[in-house]
């Protein structure tokens, strides 16, 4: 067994999806025997009430360093402030984050065998570089999101020696970690094009705990609410930004704006979340709610209210991504209507399950056809949303999937060891 250190820039009490699957992760590999600590940030993303009253941060450093319970595990959590719309705030909150964590992770968490290091950021594969250099410790990069190149063709960075410098601190850390975990064939074939070593990029898809996650009635609390409960109901929940490209969600909405048992419902919070709240009063759309960010608990009735549930992806960006919300609504037995190229990762998955269907980015058009044809063919989009139930059932739950993140550490563990025998 080994003492593993999962080094990310979020984890509960943040209920983002990455900080759930890294809190899930965390638990089964105690589970298996490992020892497990946690280094992070405070929670700064999606701020859930509820979690971080069951989760109370203590100063440790004062306000510098806080540490928390995560289910009999140590998280120490370096400051973080909310999550802005300022870019360069961002980076300077990050930079602390490395910087502080990086001196922790060397000096205060007990001395890891294995570190896990989720991306984005990508620089976080340096911290785990430099506390596992110095340590002796073995390190995992997670690749969510494969960075630099999201940002660069989403626009977001348009700087040449920056885009040079990124380039080679990606090729660094790929170079220096043990292992390169994606969580989609496509992905991997990218790293691959990337000139990464074949041997150390291994698939290990994202996943979705089933006891937090199932089919419910549509009649329930959260639609009652809102008045969804006897409407078609469409919903997008998740981070507004530019890699999601939202502003066809609410064209779409415009076109049907007559059909007045469709209700179009977009949750959560993003960098674009003021621009597309003026777009959405400037149609004065009546067939349109927005809600800010609703707890992790609270999801399971979201989706069961929902008829259909958007997950898009901006042209360029499709390939570098499997948002994991598509689990979740898989588990919840709805149907997907993606906003994707058929050939990402995202898009074979849809159309592979059979648990929805995929429209091209940037077709507000196709996009309404799509809603109103749903909308009276229920039986159909029934059965999609049974189709993907099935399906991640079989592949993508919680136990199945942290076996392999299991497996693979003992397989590092045992290298390591004749290694040193040698």
């Amino acid at each position: 067994m080994a003492n593993i250190l999962i080094l990310t820039l979020v984890f509960p009490p943040d209920s983002v999806s990455t900080a759930q699957i890294m809190g899930d992760l965390a638990c089964d590999l105690k589970l298996f025997g490992h020892s497990v600590s946690v280094l992070t940030t405070t929670p700064h993303y999606n701020r859930d009430r509820e979690s971080e009253l069951r989760q109370p941060l203590k100063n440790y450093w004062g306000c510098l360093l806080k540490k928390s319970n995560y289910n009999d595990i140590s998280v120490f959590h370096t400051l973080m402030p909310k999550k802005g719309r300022s870019v360069f705030l961002r980076l300077i909150s990050w930079g602390v984050f490395h910087l502080l964590g990086t001196f922790v992770g060397i000096t205060v968490i007990p001395k890891p065998d294995i570190i896990i290091a989720p991306s984005p950021p990508l620089t976080i594969g340096l911290s785990a570089w430099i506390i596992g250099w110095i340590r002796r410790a073995s390190f995992i990069y997670n690749v969510q999101e494969i960075y630099p190149d999201i940002a660069i063709n989403l626009g977001a960075i348009r700087n040449s020696l920056l885009i040079r410098s990124l380039f080679s601190l990606e090729r660094f850390v790929y170079r220096k970690a043990s292992r390169v975990t994606v969580i989609a064939s496509q992905m991997r074939e990218r790293l691959l094009e990337k000139k990464v070593e074949p041997s150390k990029v291994v698939i290990i898809p994202n996943f979705v705990d089933l006891s937090d996650f199932s089919p419910l009635t549509k009649d329930n609390a959260f639609s009652r609410k809102y008045d969804f409960h006897d409407k078609f109901l469409i919903s997008y929940a998740g981070n507004m930004g530019p890699a999601q490209q939202l502003e066809v969600f609410i064209e779409a909405a415009n076109i049907l704006r007559k059909e007045t048992g469709i209700h179009f419902l977009m949750l959560g919070d993003g960098t674009s979340q003021s621009a597309l709240q003026r777009q959405i009063e400037d149609c004065n759309l009546p067939n349109f709610t927005l809600l800010p960010y609703q707890s992790f608990s609270l999801m399971p009735q979201v989706y069961a209210a929902s008829d259909l549930c958007l997950v898009p992806l901006a042209p360029r960006a499709g390939s570098d991504s499997v948002p994991s919300k598509v689990y979740r609504i898989m588990a919840c037995a709805r149907p997907i209507l993606a906003i994707t190229d058929a050939k990402t990762d995202l898009g074979k998955l849809i159309l592979d399950t059979k648990c929805g269907e995929v429209i091209l980015p940037g077709q507000s058009d196709l996009l309404a056809t799509a809603i109103r044809e749903a909308s009276c063919n229920s039986e159909k989009w029934s059965q999609c949303g049974k189709n993907g139930y099935a399906h991640v059932i079989e592949n993508y739950s919680r136990n199945s999937v942290t076996k392999q993140y299991n497996d693979l550490i003992e397989d590092i563990l045992h290298l390591k060891k004749g290694v040193s025998s040698c």
